[in-house]
Parts: structure tokens; sequence; C-alpha cells
């Protein structure tokens, strides 16, 4: 036994275990665990599922881009709905179609957020805020565009 067993030559071993011996640390929640969403991502899953509901009673909404901001812009310069001088601060906007661009509805975050308690009624102030604007863009009532609108669920 004079011939003392070399490690191959070339690429190191991956490391199994960190310096302390307790093992590679991972992600705290797997990705598909809502944990792992941000509020903003949270937020924009309940806009899109607003707008799916939506879009199968009305199609043409397909051709409307939904956005969601943080926060209005303050002083109202090219953003959606003009400028805003009241107290009360908006919670969507519309842009109307120009030029080649789609319309647009945006849904604000901070101020639907701030409005609302928990993950339900905030879900129901998300859906309430994108039938009140799709109406505005489509110049319809808002309870034409859902007739469940106003609906206390």
């Amino acid at each position: 036994m004079d011939d003392p067993v070399q490690p191959p030559a070339g690429e190191p071993r991956p490391r199994r275990r960190d310096r302390h011996g307790r093992g590679m640390r991972g992600p705290v929640a797997p990705p598909q665990v809502p944990l792992s969403a941000s509020r903003a991502e949270a937020f924009t899953d309940l806009v899109q599922d607003s707008v799916e509901r939506l879009e199968r009673r009305w199609p043409q909404l397909a051709e409307i881009d939904f956005l969601v901001l943080e926060v209005p812009p303050l002083n109202g310069s090219g953003g959606p709905g003009g400028e805003w001088r009241d107290e009360t601060v908006p919670l969507g906007g519309t842009i109307t179609a120009n030029e080649g661009r789609p319309a647009r509805v945006v849904i604000y975050r901070r101020p639907v957020e701030i409005r609302t308690k928990g993950r339900d009624e905030r879900a129901a102030l998300v859906h309430e805020v994108v039938v009140e604007q799709v109406a505005d863009l489509l110049g319809l009532s808002p309870e034409s565009v859902d007739p469940r609108y106003g609906d206390e669920d």
C-alpha cells in the first residue's frame, strides 16, 4: 500500500455542504408557493384575474393593455386621467388609443392596498376599479360591463 489514492485532477467537486457542515442553503419556499410571490406580483395576479373574468364577457378587452403602477403621477403630465388636485388619490386611470398604441387601463397598487385590509377585500376593490376603468374606456356604465358590479359578495 505504498500508492495513496490521488483525487482526480481537473474540475473541482461540487460543494454539497457549506463550511460549517450544515448543507447548502436553499430558498425559503419553492417558487410555486404563494409565500414566494412579492406583494407586487400578487397584486398583478389579482388584476389579471379580474381582466380574465371580464374578457369572457367582453372579448375586445384583449386589445387593451392593463398596467399596474405603484402610485399615480403627482403632476398628471402625460399620465392616465390627467391631473388630480383634490384630496382623493385615484385608484386607476385610462389612456385612450392613439397613433397605433392600444388603449390602456392603469391600476395604482399602493392606493388600492392602503384602502384594503385583506386579500379578499383587495381582490374585490381591484375588480371594482378594473370594471370602472373599462366602463370609462368603453363609454358604458359599470353595471353593463359587469352585472355583479356593486354587489356585496
